[in-house]
């Protein structure tokens, strides 16, 4: 069904009547003499049909439309090469035309700096978008963890914090900065290949293998004696801290021109300190501080090969493998968590990727993907002993998550088809997702146990209650007390008179393992119309579906314009003016997470126990004598009529080229989200009465949600020889009502 669709895609674009005698579209790639594709290469045109300018992509690709038939002049540079030029080229349909670069005797600078400030109306090239190539990406962090920060402020974080895609592929730790290609940051961010808005969107290109063989290598070495001591620890000495680090890329051929390699490592292990700053108590009851450092060591590496292989000169084939692991010990630990608190946490995923790139024919390119991962993630504590909350002072006892984690697998195929005949580029393709979560959770199987601040009668020196007299206790105080008047033989109605005694206990049970799946889908057409030269207009639809929800419903249209306003410049070069609006629908996913609480928390699955004014502390009650008493459980439900969470968004704003070296670009953006995800205590008492005769709290996961936003940006970026420079400043205004539970379940517009 899906190859009769494309089938019929082709032949609607293939009407006479749409395309007859429209312009012509020019397409090739620039290679080096080893045969490795150029990016970011500039090709000039100029001939019959004006000037036109383009440069190519990660895989060397440019392509030129709108053109008419005549005689052309072709210019293709690109630093570290010689120029390429062809003059009197007859073009007189479409065409397919291919360049090779020597490479410089004698490097000379190329002065190609224009191009990345010069307003476009090319749907990509939107003014607020970054676009991050060599020169760029050697002035940020080879750490990941550190670049990946970097990129989520360059986008501006987002309401997701910033989605990440590599090559394509969704749910992927970001690569070492060594493979990376080129990054494109809100690019085209109305496209309909796009299900979140384009503002948070992160697209990494990775490097191919090359024909000639290349390799980096780097380490980082980092010790407590280059660094400063912590003003908040007391200890004179500065704690142990370690990290060494180091990274290698090596890229070749395996058979020249047909097959080539890539081999990306990446290795860390870090000594680092946790603080504790807490106050406890000492043996003889007495406040303590504590002022300490506790080290948490952990180990990163990530093993990358990669193969490119070209079938036929139509046909291309990436094969790519990632080994991620990542540990720590003595997680937890910090702040008001006590050592006891820590616990060792460990991550590794395997990725597998296939990519397949066809170009059928000059005008039309199909692009294939698979993917599959699997991820496994655990966590080792000791929850046989309680914990102990006290606000404002510590938490210790033991580490609650207890033998818990989760293994995913995730299957991911994507099709795309790209279809360019005259002043129109078609898209089509769609993308189906897979995933199944095998979850472990035994947290709070150890029971924990929580003490706040009271009022009690003052006590004299001898810690005798002094009649009459009734004070502020803090919670560490309450906490004294009731180990003070245990010690002396109290019960607890005695200890509470007094002003000590727990204020609540809690403790779960049940199966610990909980497994759910899920499928979604999304399906795209799109179309960019260049009506002008200086006019284009892009137009499309996506469809989004999944299978742990009934909502079947979610189209969202989409659609943008740019205007390049103004008279040309000198040799009917663009003006340097784009004025641009957009408006689209973008449906979210309910997250995997919602339908397993719904099913581990149902009632049977596992219980959780919550007692008010606990008798019985320290000791920990049998799970059987809690089931006995019939408390209330907290039950999770999934609204029957549960829809993805919908977001409509518009978007005006203008693109001005200051010099051939900047470029500035304000937007205005207002957003409107409705159906979003929320969750609320349907058996709340109601004048008294709870609705479902009992006291239980049921917390159902709705989407009524609400939320209301708008926001102007200003987006300065130089980018002169060597130098670069991009930021943004944006003021934003906004309000929703899906944070945490509402005051009033029943009035849900209070909010």
């Amino acid at each position: 069904m899906w190859n009769r669709f494309l089938l019929a895609v082709v032949l609607w674009l293939h009407s006479p009547a749409l395309f007859a005698q429209g312009p012509i579209l020019l397409r090739g790639v620039v290679r080096d003499p080893s045969g490795s594709v150029i990016p970011a290469a500039i090709v000039e045109i100029r001939g019959a049909g004006g000037e036109q300018r383009s440069a190519t992509n990660a895989r060397g690709e440019y392509a030129i439309a709108s053109l008419v038939s005549g005689r052309y002049q072709i210019r293709v540079v690109a630093p570290g090469f010689s120029p390429a030029e062809r003059k009197d080229v007859e073009i007189s349909s479409a065409t397919v035309l291919d360049f090779e670069l020597a490479i410089e005797a004698s490097v000379q600078e190329v002065e190609v700096a224009e191009e990345s400030s010069q307003v476009s109306v090319d749907p990509n090239e939107n003014g607020d978008a970054t676009v991050l190539q060599q020169n760029q990406l050697d002035t940020l962090s080879d750490d990941p963890d550190v670049l990946q920060q970097q990129l989520t402020a360059l986008a501006g974080g987002g309401p997701s914090g910033g989605q990440i895609l590599v090559d394509g592929f969704n749910g992927n730790r970001l690569p070492p900065k060594a493979s990376i290609q080129e990054i494109r940051i809100n690019a085209n961010p109305y496209s309909p290949e796009n299900d979140q808005p384009g503002g948070n969107i992160i697209q990494i290109v990775t490097k191919p293998g090359s024909n000639t063989m290349h390799g980096q290598f780097y380490t980082i070495y980092n010790k407590e004696a280059f660094n400063s001591r912590s003003p908040l620890l007391t200890q004179s000495k500065r704690p142990p801290y370690k990290s060494n680090q180091f990274g290698a890329n090596l890229s070749g051929a395996i058979k020249k021109n047909k097959s080539s390699f890539s081999l990306d490592l990446f290795h860390r292990r870090t000594t680092e300190n946790s603080f504790v700053y807490a106050t406890d108590l000492d043996a003889a009851l007495n406040p303590r501080q504590i002022n300490q450092s506790v080290l948490s060591p952990s180990t990163q590496y990530n093993f990358s090969p990669r193969v490119d292989y070209a079938i036929n000169p139509k046909n291309s084939l990436t094969v790519r493998y990632s080994l991620f692991h990542f540990g720590r010990e003595n997680s937890g630990v910090g702040d008001f968590n006590l050592a006891s608190r820590g616990y060792t946490t460990a991550t590794t995923q395997h990725s597998f990727q296939i990519s397949e790139t066809a170009t059928l024919t000059a005008r039309l390119v199909m692009d294939s993907r698979v993917q599959f991962n699997r991820n496994h993630t655990s966590n080792d504590a000791d929850n046989r002993v309680p914990s102990i909350s006290v606000p404002g002072a510590f938490v210790g006892g033991g580490a609650q998550i207890g033998q818990s984690g989760r293994i995913s697998n995730d299957v991911e195929i994507g099709n795309s088809v790209s279809y360019g005949r005259g002043r129109h580029t078609v898209r089509v393709g769609g993308r189906l997702r897979h995933s199944t979560w095998e979850d472990t959770s035994a947290n709070n199987f150890g029971g924990s146990y929580s003490f706040q601040g009271g009022v009690g009668p003052a006590l004299d020196g001898a810690n005798l209650p002094i009649a009459g007299t009734r004070v502020d206790l803090t919670a560490l105080e309450v906490y004294r007390l009731t180990l003070l008047f245990q010690r002396q033989g109290m019960n607890d109605a005695q200890i509470r008179a007094l002003g000590g005694g727990a204020y609540q206990f809690s403790i779960s049970a049940g199966q610990p393992t909980t497994q759910v799946t899920r499928a979604d889908v999304g399906v795209y057409a799109a179309d960019d119309w260049r009506v002008r030269p200086n006019l284009t207009v892009s137009y499309g639809m996506r469809y989004e579906n999944q299978t742990n929800i009934h909502d079947n419903t979610n189209f969202g249209p989409r659609a943008s314009v740019a205007w390049n306003v103004g008279k040309p410049g000198p040799k009917n070069t663009p003006s340097k003016t784009v004025l641009r609006a957009a408006a689209g629908a973008f449906y979210g996913r309910v997250n995997q997470g919602v339908t397993l609480n719904a099913a581990r928390f149902d009632g049977n699955t596992q219980q959780s126990f919550l007692i008010l004014n606990p008798s019985f502390f320290p000791a920990i009650p049998s799970v059987a004598s809690l089931s006995a008493s019939k408390l209330p459980q907290q039950i999770q439900y999934v609204d029957s009529s549960m829809q993805a969470g919908h977001i409509y968004q518009m978007t005006a704003g203008v693109d001005r080229q200051l010099s051939n070296s900047a470029r500035l670009s304000l937007t205005y953006v207002n957003s409107r989200g409705v159906h979003l995800s929320r969750s609320r205590n349907i058996n709340a008492p109601l004048a008294g009465i709870f609705p479902f005769q009992d006291r239980q709290v049921r917390l159902l996961t709705e989407s009524t949600g609400f939320s209301r936003q708008q926001s102007l940006t200003l987006t300065p970026s130089v980018n002169y020889k060597k130098w670069f420079i991009a930021g943004y400043y944006t003021f934003s205004q906004g309000k929703n009502d899906t944070e945490g539970q509402p005051a009033d379940p029943y009035n849900l517009r209070a909010e």
